[in-house]
């Protein structure tokens, strides 16, 4: 949270003043990527209009209990007094310039705060205002609170949302094709920002890896994770790989341990944080991560009482890990946060976008994230369009649903657990594999096993880069992978070549040893290993390819593969 007021404003802050100030719209919607300075801006509009007598009191309505004392502390830094302890049971403490609520005390109450609203003339600033979809009461109430408010100054880093709940105080536009689209007063997306070194460089690692599951009825079923599969395919591998029993999420704890690591070489203080979907595997994950760290894990659960105490604390501290249940809203703000794991279930745009928001704050030139997350395609979709700027549009959802059920943001911050959403089934376990990086909308690297050179080489790239070199050192490195891949094919070739006669003479005997539970798993890596080849000469998706080469060849998803089916795909494949 950032403290504003007098002092020196961001250019988007100034450009955004200007534009308030020129016209005092009743109405100001704001939009600025997590980390932007919302709150200086904020304040520095207050303190204009107070200054200036237009208005005689400053009401702050926040998603969070966390958030009333964050903004309390910030406008008191520039000499607001605003009291984050008014209830609906009280009166306004004169001596205060106003107050910070949440949106679910105003709903519970709006003639209460109506009244408090219109007894002065009122300053209301509206922090995260796509809330006000959350629930149908949410929007009555601050619309009943507020409608005679002098002014409204809405903020946001996320203007949308993953339905049709119209946002309060919000203007809609046509947009020429039947849709009503949000449209902001003032926007400085995470492109603008990252442009002018306000955010962070976000990394993505995409981790893969084969999923094996058994059915309520006994079925075993394997799928890999980035390959073309259908919804409950992706939901039922997805889940397996998150299992903490299973060999994945231990991987990818792993990986994300040795890139925090790297990180602290230059960021003494950086600290990770892994979003898990439901309080036992929360707790989970940490007795993995207990394993690897030097400091205590904490564990964060956003219904326990005291929770915004331990965020407060770790956020002090010098920790190493946090592990929250997806309560990644504007609840959790620990600036000193470079690592992620996405460990969730939720794919919304909206919840993705405020849990990236949690590690694109920067306090230094050169710092930068990185956000380790499962090779799925709707997530994969999200972290190449971060740097899009989005409306919420009416009418037409961001997406089609898919893969597991998403609860609503809100829903997820407020409930300790979340409902089993399939039927009973049995995870047997998931490989991991560093499938690609992904930064600034374009994909790097090729697939390579967990605990590899060429994963090590990814894991420690420097922690202090600007975006351009952050983009240099990626496409080295890719080539350098390429270089290497191309060599080890080379080589193989040629062994195989001076081995084709013995192996031809030998065949009968071989064919009578071979045994299908060694060929094929070692088939399978051959396969993956020339489909990454292929896709980093040509370009193209390791799904895509897979799949011309199954249409090719005929056959099963390359899960349910013979030994036979599987060198035929690699002998086409080869033919390139």
């Amino acid at each position: 949270m950032s403290a504003g007021g007098k002092g020196q404003l961001r250019a988007w802050q100034r450009s955004a003043l200007t534009k308030f100030l020129l016209h005092k719209p009743k109405d100001f919607l704001a939009v600025a990527t997590p980390g932007a300075g919302k709150t200086t801006f904020a304040l520095r509009v207050a303190t204009e209009l107070k200054a200036s007598r237009v208005v005689d009191r400053i009401i702050v309505v926040v998603p969070t209990e966390h958030l009333k004392n964050q903004w309390s502390q910030a406008a008191a830094q520039v000499g607001l007094a605003l009291d984050p302890h008014f209830s609906n049971a009280s009166v306004v403490n004169p001596a205060y310039d106003g107050v910070v609520v949440t949106y679910a005390q105003v709903s519970m109450h709006p003639y209460k705060h109506h009244a408090v609203t219109t007894a002065k003339r009122s300053l209301v600033v509206l922090d995260e205002i796509h809330h006000g979809g959350d629930a149908k009461s949410w929007g009555d109430g601050i619309r009943e609170a507020y409608t005679d408010a002098e002014h409204r100054l809405s903020l946001t880093g996320t203007p949308f949302r993953s339905d049709d709940s119209q946002i309060p105080f919000v203007r809609y536009e046509e947009d020429g094709e039947g849709h009503l689209v949000s449209r902001a007063d003032h926007t400085y997306g995470y492109s603008d920002a990252l442009a002018d070194g306000v955010v962070r460089p976000v990394v993505f690692l995409a981790y893969s890896g084969e999923a094996r599951w058994r059915t309520s009825a006994g079925e075993e079923y394997a799928a890999r994770l980035g390959e073309p599969l259908n919804a409950e395919q992706t939901a039922r591998a997805w889940k397996t790989a998150l299992d903490p029993r299973g060999d994945w999420i231990p991987a990818v704890l792993q990986a994300a341990h040795t890139r925090l690591q790297q990180l602290r070489k230059n960021m003494p203080d950086a600290g990770g944080l892994v979003i898990a979907t439901d309080t036992k595997t929360a707790r989970a994950y940490a007795r993995i991560l207990e394993q690897l760290s030097a400091t205590p894990v904490a564990v964060i659960l956003s219904d326990e009482p005291g929770s915004s105490a331990r965020i407060e604390e770790f956020s002090a501290s010098t920790d190493e890990w946090m592990v929250a249940v997806r309560m990644v809203s504007e609840g959790v703000d620990v600036p000193r946060l470079a690592v992620g794991v996405y460990a969730t279930s939720a794919s919304t745009p909206l919840f993705f976008a405020q849990a990236i928001g949690r590690f694109v704050r920067s306090r230094m030139p050169g710092e930068t994230a990185s956000v380790f997350l499962p090779s799925v395609p709707v997530l994969l979709e999200l972290a190449e369009k971060l740097e899009t700027s989005r409306d919420h549009v009416l009418g037409k959802p961001d997406r089609p649903k898919e893969g597991w059920d998403d609860e609503a943001l809100a829903e997820a911050n407020r409930e300790e657990n979340e409902k089993e959403e399939e039927p009973a089934y049995e995870s047997l376990g998931a490989d991991a594999e560093l499938d690609s990086l992904i930064y600034d909308g374009s994909t790097y690297g090729t697939s390579t096993f967990a605990g590899s050179d060429e994963e090590a080489d990814y894991l420690g790239l420097p922690g202090l880069l600007d975006a351009d070199q952050m983009k240099a050192l990626l496409r080295q490195r890719q080539a350098e992978q390429l270089d290497a891949r191309d060599a080890a094919e080379e080589r193989r070739r040629e062994i195989e070549t001076a081995n084709e006669k013995a192996r031809h003479t030998a065949g009968n005997r071989a064919a009578a040893d071979r045994v299908a539970s060694n060929e094929i798993p070692q088939l399978r890596k051959e396969l993956n290993a020339i489909v990454s080849i292929t896709a980093g000469r040509t370009g193209r998706p390791h799904g895509a390819i897979h799949t011309e080469a199954r249409n090719a060849c005929g056959g099963p998803p390359t899960a349910l593969c013979s030994a036979e089916e599987l060198r035929d795909r690699i002998a086409y494949l080869r033919r390139w």
